[in-house]
């Protein structure tokens, strides 16, 4: 079965920003099935526009500002 993006459903999401990339943990259900988190990235090209990027490795500094989103995010998987 191909995926459907009408059968994605975002449960929960929250952003972190700095001057160059922005990270978003958020929980989805496909079908109605189990929760899962998600982290992405996104960061800014030369010509300052968001584009996805390969989340890769955090900074300590990303990971301090994710920690508590992900820990919220965790309380919203039960």
């Amino acid at each position: 079965m191909p995926y459907d993006r009408d059968l994605d459903e975002c449960l929960f999401s929250k952003v972190w920003e700095d001057e160059n990339d922005r990270l978003t943990v958020s929980i989805f259900s496909y079908n109605n099935g189990q929760k899962k988190l998600q982290i992405s990235r996104e960061s800014k090209n030369a010509q300052g526009e968001l584009r996805f990027a390969k989340m890769g490795r955090l900074t300590k500094g990303e990971a301090e500002a994710l920690l508590p989103f992900i820990q919220e995010a965790v309380t919203q998987m039960d």
